[in-house]
């Protein structure tokens, strides 16, 4: 069976420019979806990929890397699965939106709640830029 191409997450679609992080936290808008907090800005046009993802957690509530790892690989498959909906909005429009989701929770999450809380999160930044 061949691979579905719209399920990726490819190194382009990554928000890793420090500087590009920076302006989010400092500028951009943010809500929160249950344990999710979404920092989410258009950037110009320039981008080819339509959507750039980051996500992180806090070492406050997660002092070994090995749980913090964990969460940010749930986050990214939950993403990855449910992007393609806000992915195809943006590319109609020909707009790039940076999205960086921050983990705010206090224990180890399961698959599940954290797949609703990602879907929830993308619903209402499709809202945001119809």
């Amino acid at each position: 069976m061949a691979a579905s191409k719209q399920h990726t997450l490819k190194k382009q679609e990554r928000l890793k420019s420090r500087k590009q992080l920076e302006q989010l936290f400092k500028e951009a808008p943010s809500f929160h979806a249950g344990m999710l907090k979404v920092y989410h800005r258009l950037q110009e046009p320039a981008q080819q990929e339509p959507l750039l993802f980051g996500v992180g957690v806090g070492t406050r509530h997660f002092k070994k890397a090995v749980h913090r790892n964990r969460i940010k690989r749930l986050i990214r498959e939950a993403y990855r699965l449910q992007k393609q909906a806000l992915k195809e909005q943006l590319q109609t429009k020909q707009q790039t939106l940076c999205i960086f989701f921050i983990y705010t929770g206090k224990e180890l999450p399961l698959y599940e709640p954290l797949a609703e809380k990602t879907a929830l999160a993308l619903r209402k930044l499709q809202e945001i830029y119809q």
